[in-house]
């Protein structure tokens, strides 16, 4: 088959999209030896690694780049949809390709070609509040598309699944759910040594993971720390910058045992999961939930919500709260920092829940369903 991929999600470190772009990426490349790929990105400041480009070339498949940010791609594919078949798109250096699949972001008019997208979550319909205006506009427009033009839709999780019948009313028939492949690498000790000295952790903590904006429900866990009063143990919370997160009035000397230390590197995450109590997750809704399974892979216990599909990934392998609910959350940090028994037991159903997600399976569902439904 004749492949088309837009991956311009892949520069976005530090987010879900990047990590699902870069799995799927690495998987073709590791894997595919049948079929004719053609990999689009698009972007102005952000840009692909050297090392991924010379991977791609070395594999014999073929790199589009176009110099447009986000917003002018968005604008141009979505806005302009119906005129924009009418100019160069992705598919002009492939004759007649079989597939089409666009990224979280944009969506290309149809061509003579068939058309397939993932949806990692329809949290913005479902929590608006939660999620910035301008990409509430673009993924409202961007789905109508996606609800008209594509012939498979991909979706990180049953839960998705539901949502997307639900909410956008499209049919199940159209509808493949499909779990994301997680990887993680085992730190060197001497890596998790520096990180340690690196961010001065000094005490035991508890580690959250999720970009700082409001559907993660950091404020929340804030509140249930300062409830639950333990200056024994620091919460430690890591990721990038989002849009007008209210936890950003917090800071290190008005909250001496919780420490914001931004984004990090894919090897120093590793060693937080390592050095950590537990993970603990209190997003209000998601399409899937990456750091769930990275904390069981590198086997550390895991609290969470027991919404959307973050209960389906943890399945009964987590302690689960209500993320609305700061007393439940509180109560579940007091039972995971003092149950032993208790982490122990989740490390090993975590361990094996987190088997199942590998980007193997991911690869040939994926191919599989481009196959079965090329004619």
């Amino acid at each position: 088959m004749k492949i088309s991929l837009d991956i311009s999600q892949i520069v976005y470190s530090g987010t879900g999209v990047a990590r699902f772009t870069d799995g799927l990426v690495n998987a073709i490349l590791e894997n595919d030896k049948n079929n004719d790929w053609l990999f689009f990105f698009s972007g102005l400041r952000r840009q692909l690694s050297k090392e991924l480009e010379k991977r791609i070339a070395d594999r014999g498949f073929k790199l589009l780049k176009w110099k447009l940010p986000p917003s002018v791609l968005s604008f141009y594919w979505n806005d302009l949809h119906r005129f924009s078949s009418l100019l160069p798109t992705p598919y002009s250096l492939q004759t007649n390709p079989d597939w089409f699949i666009s990224s979280d972001w944009a969506e290309p008019a149809v061509s003579r070609t068939k058309k397939a997208t993932v949806i990692h979550d329809l949290v913005f319909k479902r929590y608006p509040e939660t999620v910035n205006g301008k990409i509430r506009q673009t993924q409202t427009k961007r789905l109508e598309w996606v609800k008209k033009e594509s012939n498979i839709i991909f979706a990180d999780s049953e839960a998705t699944k539901k949502d997307i019948v639900d909410i956008l009313g499209v049919a199940a028939t159209k509808i493949v759910v499909n779990y994301p492949g997680v990887t993680v690498t085992k730190p060197a000790e001497t890596t998790v040594k520096q990180t340690l000295k690196k961010y001065d952790l000094t005490k035991p903590f508890i580690l959250a993971v999720g970009k700082l904006e409001p559907r993660k429900n950091l404020d929340r866990l804030i509140d249930a720390m300062k409830q639950w009063n333990n200056e024994a143990i620091d919460l430690v919370i890591v990721g990038p910058k989002g849009w007008d997160s209210t936890i950003q009035q917090y800071n290190n000397s008005a909250i001496s045992n919780i420490k914001f230390l931004g984004y990090v590197n894919d090897t120093e995450l590793y060693s937080l999961y390592s050095l950590s109590l537990f993970l603990i997750y209190p997003s209000i809704w998601e399409g899937f939930g990456y750091p769930l399974v990275e904390a069981m892979k590198l086997g550390k216990p895991v609290a969470c919500s027991n919404t959307s599909s973050i209960a389906e990934i943890a399945g009964e392998a987590a302690l689960t709260f209500d993320p609305q609910d700061v007393n439940a959350m509180t109560h579940c940090i007091d039972a995971m920092s003092r149950d032993k028994r208790l982490r122990k037991d989740l490390i090993a159903k975590g361990y094996r829940r987190s088997t199942i997600f590998s980007w193997q399976n991911y690869y040939n569902n994926f191919i599989q369903t481009l196959y079965d439904n090329r004619n």
